[in-house]
């Protein structure tokens, strides 16, 4: 038994041994690495700054707003920014936290962080009317934007948006709290190792399909903890985001485009117990009532998954395509 006591004993100073080693390099290895320069400018808001990236000249047309998915870092929008910029101007930013911009205390429900982009935008010197783009749960901001500044917004496009009634609809159980891991790997970040891993093994936050350059800068999202955190607390007003937009229902005649991804998450479906075939069906059915909150809404769907869908330049040519063809239609509208 001591034998056996020893053994384990030596083995926990080794493997001690080894995670202070570790911490050590990655600590040494931050200090001497740089963080690839962030793309855009920094916007004083107020209490703090907000990263916007725009391209493509100010004109009298409406200029495209892009509001990203739970956590997305804007440079995972390259491909609708690279393919319209020439034709109109293009807007894509970070919400407090995420990547480039600065933490903030102001809470994450969908009110607050329109308000938030709204200030964002007047600050930098964009014009409205916008046409607001929202991924993911960025469809959910961008209804909530719509009904706080109508007379502002000339259109809405949905990228395999959410829809806010999606998580009972498709009768799927609770979600898991992930405030535990999104904090042990923030405070892994604070520590420089996610930065060596990262380094050592490709970017974890890279894009499918999007250019080397773009997904290098990838290798500066977990420079710290501060983005990690910043999704931990958007995922936790996340229900709040969903109940707030579920009152922004009606938009008249606003014309809106909806995308969907046709490529569904089989396996998880599988492991909660639901058929794959039935909720792929549900799914296609909400995204049309997304193009049904306005007289003039429209559903598109596109190969690829909810991330593919925008990040693989030929999905996001055809979403480009379309959007140039709303851009028309909103110039002639009297």
């Amino acid at each position: 038994m001591k034998v056996f006591l020893k053994i384990l004993k030596w083995i926990g100073l080794l493997i001690g041994s080894i995670l202070i080693l570790i911490i050590f390099a990655a600590l040494v290895f931050r200090l001497f690495d740089s963080k690839p320069p962030a793309p855009g400018e920094l916007v004083d808001i107020g209490e703090f700054k907000l990263h916007l990236h725009a391209e493509g000249d100010r004109n009298n047309k409406p200029t495209l707003v892009i509001e990203g998915g739970l956590g997305v870092p804007s440079d995972h929008y390259h491909w609708l920014s690279a393919a319209l910029k020439d034709s109109m101007r293009v807007v894509r930013y970070d919400r407090a936290g995420i990547v480039y911009s600065d933490a903030s205390q102001t809470p994450r429900d969908a009110e607050t962080v329109a308000r938030e982009l709204h200030t964002l935008l007047e600050k930098a010197g964009e014009s409205p009317p916008y046409i607001l783009a929202g991924h993911s749960m960025g469809g959910l901001f961008i209804r909530v934007f719509t009904e706080l500044y109508p007379d502002e917004v000339a259109a809405l496009v949905f990228v395999d948006s959410s829809h806010p009634d999606f998580r009972e609809r498709l009768n799927l159980p609770p979600r898991p709290s992930s405030k535990r891991l999104l904090s042990t790997l923030a405070i892994v970040a604070d520590l420089g190792v996610l930065t060596l891993f990262d380094h050592a093994f490709g970017p974890l936050l890279a894009g499918q399909g999007l250019p080397e350059e773009v997904n290098d800068r990838a290798l500066g999202y977990t420079y710290n903890g501060k983005y990690l955190r910043a999704v931990l607390r958007e995922n936790q007003a996340s229900d709040l985001v969903f109940e707030r937009a579920k009152t922004a229902n009606n938009f008249g005649a606003l014309p809106i485009r909806v995308f969907a991804a046709n490529e569904r998450q089989v396996q998880a479906y599988h492991r909660y117990g639901i058929d794959p075939d039935w909720a792929t069906a549900e799914t296609m059915k909400m995204q049309q009532e997304l193009a049904d909150l306005s007289s003039a809404g429209q559903l598109m769907t596109i190969n690829g998954n909810h991330n593919s869908i925008y990040t693989k330049k030929e999905n996001a040519a055809i979403i480009c395509q379309e959007i140039l063809h709303l851009l028309e239609e909103v110039q002639t509208k009297p």
